[in-house]
């Protein structure tokens, strides 16, 4: 049909490189471009919605924003004569990098442009809109964009390595040339692989077997503990381009040598003649995690049975994001989390007054979208034999096979790409394409959550992070005068010490270890210890008896296992088999609680302040150095700037160039130091009162990032400066829990690892749905064998108990 409107049409612009193309999927739901109805793309700000009549988040968005036009895009796959279906994934990897696909290679787009004028409801298709060279101008602009999904993949896993000091200006002693490739080895053994040449002397030196994977004594860093020369490069990854894996010990990260070809030839090597033999770091960590996979068959060989429906649904690998696949099945399988954000009312009510301008920057929109996901159902059928749109992990891993020989059909899993894009935000790890641990991310998403429930003060919507709160009581007491002082903190998550007892060797000479219970790390962590301890009470330094109990339970028990051990710098995870105890049961009891000052107990006096010194981002320090400003300037302008961005304080520096010469003076220790305008209106931004930003800021030593974790562990405190008091009992802050006793617990979810640390190999998620176990292993989500799930449970790094 023909629209009055179409000359409105022409007057709106492509999308910019920097604008995010939401074209493959709704932005509030799962629905995507496969869809029957495809997705409605805004033309004015490029925002994806669906067209689903229950959910309507394209009108819902065209009637918030008053954007009226849309472009409806459909994708279907093309006949198999022009796909080569069966094409097996290369052999190897020879080099890390997002290429963007060929759509049109595998797909076929229709397109359509509406208007919303014509069309309030649904749109009105516009049948020559094609016609006008910038009508289609806007069309070509919003087809051959990199996709949102795709944007956020590509910065993702561009990690940017960058020069340091050390490498910018690396002292050379020459010794000549070195051994030949094949013939040189290690000073300090016989290794000839996973080789490190030190660029300042040109000792050669094995690498750590963590990292190199071929096996390593880790002489490279013996080399540098006794010299202190900093920057080694990975012999066997040396390119003709003059790329090669370049690590600086005393940065303890890779970087970069603009100099590399220059260096190397004063150990006469020639980078032109140089092949590349040996992976990378980053291809032996995506190596490492195709490596450790979990079993999908059952203890007698048959494929374990795959599972769809609502709370089935899996979360396809966004590439070394199973860490935060695992997490989101475990959470989300809380009634707390599925009440909270699977309420199609709320979330509809939401959807019209989203604060936001757009959804995908909203983390309430978000938790709504992966919670429609996971909980409804909507999503949990097999994959299409072509892909489908939501195609399944990137880097391919051999499937189980039933006893005809067949594959069992699996999910093609949802692809949580924004969410991860939008928690990961602005964190120097979560933001990258790096495999992480699950327990940091776990801790990560509730402040996220905590943060924006605050920022937006909404008290009709109830916390779900609150289930996971408890308090952790800590008493001390002076060995002489018997004072006593108490201190609670809040805390989601019990953290306990798992002993390493070596019983002997398997037959492949893994070491093997002693069973330990989980009752007796409960009784590690709460048995008292002695310590030496300035008494302000004495007014000497005396022995002192500290001890830990529960100030408070929490309704989701969550205890994370610590089995680790540092080797080399590196921590390497260690399989100690955990006993739970009967029934996988937890009871906690009136001997494991803490009640406070008790009547005959006489208070501690308050230590006097000490004035601290103030704690900088290490990271954006360097970053700032780096480009040759002085350590003082750069710490003062991280203060000035909330002591994270390294970009606004670099502006702040070039402003005050000027100043006069106490730019340069010492900065001196922070005690009763008011902090600086710049660093409370920060906190102000995010809804706390100036007192309330000034005091968390005097708490942590003008430390922003601290004084926003303090402002969430003491929601209470409004910031009022009061002395305290020696005699009365201090007041405890309101941590959530409950302190009935006892309690009792019962095994809901367990999340486990395979590999040799926490960043590397490979988390999955076991579930408790009703009596039977269901295994969450990325897009595949299958009845759990029960036999694996009693041994695999020993093994868990995760373990999240429900109170009953």
């Amino acid at each position: 049909m023909s629209c009055p409107h179409l000359s409105e049409i022409t007057r709106l612009e492509p999308p910019r490189l920097s604008q995010s193309v939401h074209r493959e999927e709704c932005t509030q739901c799962f629905d995507n471009q496969d869809s029957p109805s495809g997705v409605d793309v805004c033309l004015a700000c490029f925002n994806g919605g669906c067209l689903d009549p229950g959910r309507h988040h394209a009108r819902t968005h065209v009637q918030r924003a008053q954007h009226p036009f849309t472009l409806n895009v459909k994708r279907k796959a093309r006949p198999s004569e022009h796909r080569a279906e069966s094409e097996e994934p290369p052999a190897k990897m020879k080099k890390l990098a997002i290429v963007e696909e060929r759509e049109d290679d595998k797909y076929e787009h229709v397109t359509t442009v509406k208007c919303w004028k014509c069309n309030p409801e649904i749109g009105a298709p516009i049948a020559d809109a094609t016609t006008d060279a910038k009508i289609k101008a806007l069309i070509d602009g919003v087809m051959q964009s990199m996709s949102s999904a795709r944007q956020s993949e590509v910065k993702a896993w561009e990690e940017e390595i960058l020069p340091c000091e050390h490498t910018l200006m690396l002292p050379q002693e020459s010794t000549g040339p070195i051994e030949q490739s094949g013939l040189a080895h290690c000073t300090a053994c016989d290794l000839r692989e996973n080789l490190w040449l030190c660029l300042t002397c040109g000792a050669l030196g094995c690498g750590r077997q963590q990292f190199g994977g071929l096996g390593g004594n880790g002489h490279g860093l013996a080399h540098f503990e006794a010299t202190q020369h900093p920057v080694s490069v990975k012999l066997g990854t040396i390119t003709p381009e003059g790329g090669a894996d370049i690590y600086c010990y005393l940065c303890n990260d890779a970087k970069q040598d603009p100099e590399l070809a220059a260096h190397l030839a004063a150990f006469g090597i020639n980078v032109q003649t140089q092949t590349k033999t040996e992976k990378s770091m980053t291809e032996l960590q995506i190596e490492h995690n195709l490596k450790y996979d979990f079993s999908l068959t059952s203890e007698d060989g048959k494929a374990l049975e795959p599972l769809f429906g609502a709370g089935q649904t899996g979360l396809a690998n966004l590439g070394n994001s199973c860490y935060m696949a695992s997490v989101l099945q475990t959470v989300f399988s809380l009634p707390a989390f599925r009440e909270r954000y699977f309420d199609l009312a709320a979330t509809s009510s939401h959807a019209d007054t989203c604060p936001e301008p757009f959804p995908a920057a909203c983390v309430e929109c978000q938790m709504r979208k992966v919670a429609d996901g996971l909980v409804s159902g909507r999503y949990a059928y097999p994959a299409p034999s072509h892909g489908g749109f939501a195609q399944s992990s990137p880097l391919p891993q051999a499937e189980p096979r039933k006893q005809d020989g067949s594959v069992p059909v699996f999910q093609a899993g949802l692809k949580p790409t924004g969410f991860k894009a939008l928690v990961g935000k602005g964190h120097e790890e979560f933001s990258t394409m790096r495999q992480q641990d699950a327990e940091e991310f776990f801790t990560h998403l509730l402040a996220v959550l905590r943060r924006d429930a605050h920022k937006r003060k909404d008290a009709s919507l109830y916390d779900a992070t609150k289930v996971f709160a408890y308090g952790l009581e800590q008493r001390l007491q002076c060995a002489e005068c018997k004072r006593v002082r108490y201190r609670v903190d809040g805390a989601d998550t019990v953290s306990v010490a798992v002993p390493a007892m070596e019983k002997g060797k398997d037959a492949e000479g893994k070491v093997l270890y002693e069973d330990v219970a989980l009752t007796s790390c409960f009784e590690a962590l709460l048995s008292p210890e002695t310590l030496e301890y300035s008494c302000p009470s004495c007014s000497k330094n005396v022995h002192a008896h500290k001890q830990t109990k529960f100030a408070s339970f929490p309704e989701v028990l969550v205890v994370h296992a610590k089995k680790f051990t540092l080797v080399n710098w590196v921590p390497a995870k260690l399989d100690i088999p955990m006993i739970l105890p009967e029934n996988d049961q937890v009871v906690l009891g009136e001997h494991q609680l803490g009640r406070g000052l008790q009547p005959g107990e006489n208070a501690l006096p308050e230590d006097a302040p000490v004035a601290a010194a103030p704690q900088f981002n290490t990271a954006a320090l360097a970053q700032l150095e780096g480009m040759g400003f002085p350590t003082v300037r750069c710490q003062k302008a991280l203060l000035a700037t909330g002591n994270s961005d390294p970009e606004a304080a670099m502006e702040w520096l070039f402003g005050h160039m000027e100043d006069p010469a106490d730019i340069d003076a010492p900065i001196q220790p922070v005690g009763g130091a008011e902090p600086s305008a710049e660093q409370v209106s920060m906190l102000a931004d995010m809804g706390f009162t100036p007192a309330q930003a000034r005091k968390a800021l005097r708490e942590t030593g003008g430390n922003a990032e601290r004084a926003v974790e303090w402002l969430f562990s003491h929601p209470d405190d409004m910031g009022e400066e009061s002395a305290p008091s020696a005699s009365s009992e201090p007041v405890q802050p309101d941590v959530g829990g409950t302190k009935d006793v006892p309690v009792r617990y019962a095994l809901k979810a367990f999340i486990s690892h395979k590999g040799p640390s926490v960043h590397s190999g490979h988390y999955v998620a076991h579930i408790r749905l009703g009596d039977e176990w269901v295994l969450f292993n990325d897009e595949k989500v299958v009845k759990a064998d029960a036999e694996s799930v009693k041994d695999l449970k020993r093994f868990a790094y995760l373990y999240f108990f429900e109170r009953v």
